[in-house]
């Protein structure tokens, strides 16, 4: 879109009553002035409540050109260059904070006729070009209070109680806090109160985390908790799309399209990929929330400088080292197994590992068994299936996924093969893990904190076995399993652990 100026305003080539020469992309203009707020101008709510909070292409909002146009010129919203120019000649894309060269590319533009560069990082969200305007509102979202919104039975557990206190009080200063929660210490729920206290006082917040699941599990449990709060779901296809309310459920890439809308921000998993390596989901994160507001990290796995930081009291954090039932975290146990990948080419696992998948489905207990890579993946299992024919394996391009965790959890199948896709957010009760070529690269410290939170976390079987099969320690399996030996010190320190 290209823009020209008449009558001593800016405004879109198309709604010019005569012919200029002088026609550019917004990118090469000055940056537009936002207008004067003029109250007596009939706006638009429907409009107004589309964009509130929402950083949008024009081509996302259905209104007409002359319609916004107005809107600008009244001073409800205004104009935002989608590429600009660094100092060094490069581009920035001001939606998602892309700097990097070979990121960007041109073509030839009907809209502005000439060469047009456009960002590449963030093309599933819409084109963002040179001549493409970003549009804001000038307005300030609406923000409504809502009394004792929280309709929730549950009892926190001291640990809780207190992380929950540290999350309020991060809130109303508008801080940022670590919760770091061991697996299955009830996260969602030590959230609960402070949520609770930011509705009440009409504060927007917005519950961001890196994966879809994790979108599609929580919004059934908050609106089940704040059955008075409107409430949606955001994510790649969601219907919720364009709809406003004051909690919000969203995949963190959703957060690109997002702008100054909140007062409190929460990163779910804050350590999991893709948001923990992608600088433009964290640039999405802090481009969507409101001055001054509050931002929650939530991690059972922080990078391990986080955890020095924590130690050393740089980094404001609340600790909760024990699960909600009170019962100490399993500690893996490691085993050597040989030259297991030599075996597997053969045919054949190393007879340790056989004799504890046996073991698993002789006794009828439901177990995973995490391998490095898909093509290791499909060659173990058919060597499984000798011991059961019902043992599956599953990864993350399996378009039988869902139901094979389904099957899984039913029973149907009693040993599931996996890679790391299943590491976070499976909660099985009875459920034994191993690991199988734990010295792999693909285990990191935090992955194998993950996996081993997958055992014990239900209070009625507390217990489990968490098994590392390896050719060699390393520095992470050993990082692992300090860090959960260090969480159950902790929580023995504090008195929060009853005896199994």
């Amino acid at each position: 879109m290209r823009f020209v100026f008449e009558q001593g305003k800016w405004l879109p080539e198309a709604l010019a009553k005569e012919k200029h020469k002088d026609r550019r992309p917004i990118s090469r203009l000055p940056d537009l002035p936002s207008c004067e707020k003029n109250p007596e101008f009939p706006f638009s709510p429907t409009l107004l409540a589309f964009l509130e909070g929402r950083q949008l292409l024009i081509d996302d909002l259905p209104f007409s050109l002359e319609q916004i146009q107005a809107h600008y010129e009244n001073g409800y919203l205004r104009y935002q260059k989608g590429i600009t120019q660094t100092e060094r000649g490069g581009y920035r894309c001001e939606r998602c904070g892309n700097e990097r060269a070979h990121l960007f590319a041109s073509f030839h533009c009907a809209r502005c006729e000439e060469s047009c560069t456009y960002c590449r990082q963030c093309l599933m969200m819409g084109r963002v070009s040179e001549c493409t305007p970003l549009v804001v509102s000038c307005v300030s979202p609406k923000r409504i209070a809502y009394d004792r919104p929280l309709v929730w039975s549950g009892k926190l557990s001291h640990a809780q109680q207190a992380a929950a206190e540290a999350v309020k009080q991060a809130i109303d200063r508008h801080d940022e806090l670590t919760v770091w929660a061991v697996c299955g210490a009830g996260k969602t729920e030590v959230l609960f109160p402070g949520i609770a206290h930011a509705l009440e006082r009409g504060r927007r917040v917005c519950i961001a985390t890196p994966r879809m699941d994790v979108v599609l599990e929580l919004a059934p449990r908050f609106k089940q908790a704040f059955p008075t709060v409107p409430i949606i779901a955001l994510y790649g296809g969601s219907e919720d799309r364009f709809k406003q309310a004051p909690l919000v459920m969203a995949t963190t890439h959703q957060l690109l399209r997002f702008y100054r809308a909140f007062d409190v921000m929460i990163i779910d998993e804050v350590d999991a990929f893709p948001y923990s390596v992608e600088p433009m989901l964290q640039y999405a994160a802090a481009k969507a929330r409101c001055e001054p507001s509050a931002l929650i990290y939530l991690t059972a796995t922080p990078h391990p400088a986080w955890q020095r930081e924590i130690q050393k009291n740089k980094r404001m954090a609340a600790t909760i080292p024990a699960r909600y039932h009170g019962y100490p975290l399993p500690v893996p146990a490691f085993e050597w197994c040989g030259h297991w990948r030599k075996q597997v080419q053969k045919g054949k696992l190393p007879r340790n590992v056989l004799a504890w998948a046996n073991e698993r489905i002789q006794g009828g207990r439901p177990a995973l068994l995490f391998v490095p890579h898909i093509a290791l993946l499909q060659q173990v299992v058919q060597i499984l299936k000798q011991l059961d024919a019902r043992i599956e394996g599953v990864h993350a391009e399996d378009s039988a996924r869902k139901e094979k965790v389904h099957a899984f959890r039913q029973g149907a199948i009693p040993l599931l093969v996996t890679t790391t896709i299943l590491e976070r957010g499976v909660t099985i009760p009875r459920l034994d893990v191993a690991v199988l070529g734990a010295e792999d690269d693909l285990f990191t410290e935090g992955a194998l904190v993950q996996i081993a939170g997958r055992v014990g976390r239900s209070a009625q079987h507390p217990n489990g076995d968490v098994r590392f099969f390896h050719y060699g320690k390393t520095k992470a399996m050993i990082a692992a399993k300090r860090q959960i030996v260090r969480m159950n010190r902790l929580a023995q320190e504090r008195g929060l652990l009853k005896s199994p």
